[in-house]
């Protein structure tokens, strides 16, 4: 029998991760419409994952990489145990998804096929077939005198074998496929029948199926079958080399849609014949998915939230409530000359970053604006804000992320927006993402200059602040200001190496510091003194810093982690990890903050930050740690950890086997999502 190693697999456990998402799209109390929306951010996920940790670790292969990992893993190995645990995900899922529209069809929402549609509907379809889907559709040939068409990533296709008509005694068919357009809807409602309040819905790709024929005049499609190619996503940037880094990522954004394939799913039943050509053009090995059930179940997500009429399918409405800080002023700075403010997204609303960026930008005695951006949303109100301020001769500097991945494209945009606007745009250190969150205002007050900052835990994005759970941090505070000014000198300028006063950064020195708090309380519990740490972020997979953590335990230090997605970390482990007890939180929001609550001998300190404990957070990206100072704040940060830790409903505690159990205890049910709406639970001292 296998010895278990010390630590558990990244990638395996983000397996885990997704499964505790699958888990939400299974529960019966939840309602009907946020398990589709579950069961879209299933494929979602589960999509990135392939496109960029499975062809990583096909490259290896590929490579003839035999090393084991320190989880114990060679890239063959654990490419097996990622290929059947998916497929059996997969699986899950798509069993979840008869399940969900079973409901959906006794709610009176209802999935029909072609056979299933009167004459009447079957016309109303045939009219929007020919007036809105035929227009766009392309069919593309695959023959000796035309190459086989590009097949973008993550797009939907159909695989389409012809015969001409009359001849029924061809050797080989003829091979085409067509792109189901994404830009059109993929669940197509249905003219009601009379006298009847279902909702009626047909799938695209079986419209196009039902009328393919009118693609190919002469010809008779004896087999549609859809199919749908995942790429290697990942850029190969030669940043050093690069005269223009935007143009770079530009060039490698074009030979993304041309990346390695990494995995086919095909509808089961696909034609061998039709199934033996992409495989042989794709040049697709082993990686094929047959699924049961319609490919891509990720435009759920949209489906889901288009449905007027059916809240009562859904979560309740929440409106984000304005801080009450901010809420009789106009000038948010005056707060801020008397007190720090601390937010908590989704539960306390964006706009107040909005505003506060909103005012600097039209303040007089505001001289310069600095700020991060990593990802931002569609309409974004803080990049029109930084241009006007550019506009109105502030100085104005933004440190654009080029190479946030997937919003690559999106970020060139705003980079370009910026610029025009007359905005100094940096693109970063060479090798390094800027994944800081961090906004530095610059205003003259009575002779002399003030520093305010915002810090947070989350992107600058109103959309994402909707439904990710995010901390932020508004302060004046003098040394917050001048280590923010420090910071954004060595990202846009030469800068000798810069002693920080109060926040911590990666990669210079946000992971010693780490190590130092855990040391410290380390410390504390060895002289016998109560020690404790409570942290909270996405995923923790660096080894010295579980090794650490390990050693604390050992030392006598209470541990308690709330760790979202991915965990190396093995926890209860008699001897090593038995003082550790880690937590995830899967619910309505996606849990996103980064805290961490340190004792201290009962000198408490809490502290918030963008980065997770990963390998690439504290090495190659820029990230900072904030301290919070008042108080009061740091109060609502413990509660606001101890609310987590609390949850008996939608928490689930890692096991020392790498599983999770639903964490039941007598205590009253607590849900610690539901909680935070009510503010006082965080704001106010428990």
């Amino acid at each position: 029998m296998r010895e278990l190693s010390q630590y558990l697999n990244r990638d395996l456990s983000w397996i885990e991760f997704n499964r505790r998402v699958l888990a939400e799209a299974q529960d019966p109390d939840t309602p009907l419409l946020e398990r589709a929306k579950f069961l879209a951010i299933v494929s979602s996920n589960l999509d990135e994952f392939m496109s960029v940790r499975v062809a990583g670790i096909q490259d290896q292969i590929k490579a003839g990489f035999k090393k084991v990992d320190f989880t114990g893993y060679t890239p063959a190995g654990l490419w097996k145990r990622i290929m059947k645990r998916t497929s059996e995900m997969v699986a899950e899922q798509y069993k979840t998804y008869r399940d969900v529209m079973r409901g959906l069809s006794k709610e009176g929402i209802v999935l029909r096929s072609i056979e299933e549609l009167s004459a009447a509907q079957e016309k109303a379809l045939q009219e929007y077939n020919a007036e809105i889907v035929f227009p766009v559709l392309t069919p593309m040939a695959f023959d000796q005198s035309r190459p086989f068409p590009l097949v973008h990533t993550r797009e939907l296709y159909m695989a389409v074998l012809l015969r001409r008509e009359g001849d029924p005694a061809m050797e080989e068919p003829y091979f085409a496929i067509v792109q189901v357009p994404s830009i059109l809807p993929r669940f197509v409602e249905v003219p009601g029948r009379k006298n009847s309040k279902k909702l009626e819905i047909i799938l695209l790709e079986e419209l196009i199926e039902k009328h393919i024929d009118m693609l190919f005049n002469g010809y008779e499609a004896i087999s549609v079958s859809p199919f749908r190619l995942t790429r290697n996503a990942d850029l190969t940037l030669n940043e050093e080399g690069a005269e223009d880094l935007l143009e770079e990522i530009e060039k490698e954004l074009r030979k993304r849609r041309r990346g390695l394939p990494v995995r086919l799913e095909i509808a089961k039943g696909m034609d061998p014949y039709a199934l033996a050509v992409l495989q042989e053009e794709l040049e697709i090995g082993e990686n094929i998915i047959q699924i049961d059930g319609p490919l891509d179940l990720s435009s759920l997500m949209k489906f889901a939230s288009s449905l007027p009429g059916r809240e009562n399918l859904g979560y309740s409405p929440i409106v984000p409530v304005y801080p009450f800080e901010f809420e009789e002023t106009e000038d948010m700075f005056e707060v801020l000359r008397g007190r720090d403010v601390l937010v908590h997204h989704p539960y306390e609303s964006f706009d107040a970053v909005n505003d506060f960026l909103l005012q600097a930008a039209e303040d007089p005695d505001v001289l310069a604006i600095k700020m991060t951006l990593y990802r931002v949303s569609g309409e974004s109100t803080l990049v029109q804000a930084l241009a006007n301020a550019a506009e109105a001769g502030k100085q104005v500097t933004v440190v654009v992320e080029l190479k946030a991945r997937f919003d690559e494209e999106r970020n060139i945009a705003w980079a370009r927006q910026l610029e025009k606007g007359g905005c100094h745009v940096v693109y970063g250190l060479v090798g390094l993402k800027t994944h800081a969150k961090i906004l530095l205002v610059v205003r003259r007050e009575t002779n002399r200059l003030r520093r305010y900052v915002h810090v947070g835990t989350g992107n600058y994005n109103g959309n994402t602040a909707k439904v990710y759970t995010d901390v932020g941090l508004f302060t004046s505070h003098p040394v917050i200001g001048a280590d923010a000014s420090a910071l954004f000198n060595e990202v846009t300028g030469y800068s000798s190496p810069y002693e920080w006063k109060a926040i911590a950064v990666a990669p210079s020195g946000l992971r010693d510091r780490l190590f130092e708090l855990i040391d410290r309380e380390k410390e504390h519990a060895l002289a016998g003194r109560p020690a404790h740490i409570i942290a909270k972020m996405n995923s923790l997979s660096h080894q010295d810093m579980i090794d650490k953590l390990y050693e604390a335990s050992q030392a006598g230090v209470k541990i308690e982690l709330i760790v979202r997605g991915v965990c190396s970390l093995r926890p209860g482990v008699p001897g090593r990890s038995d003082n550790i007890r880690v937590i995830s939180v899967v619910d309505r929001y996606l849990e996103h903050s980064r805290l961490l609550y340190v004792r201290n001998g009962g000198d408490e300190e809490a502290f918030i930050s963008s980065a997770d404990w990963m390998t690439r957070n504290l090495t190659r990206r820029i990230e900072l740690m904030c301290p919070v100072f008042d108080p009061n704040l740091k109060r609502s940060v413990i509660n606001i950890l101890r609310s987590n830790l609390r949850d008996n409903v939608k928490a689930r505690e890692l096991q020392p086997n790498g599983s999770y159990a639903r964490v039941r205890n007598e205590q009253p049910p607590f849900r610690s999502q539901f909680e935070s709406q009510d503010i006082t639970t965080w704001k106010e001292p428990v």
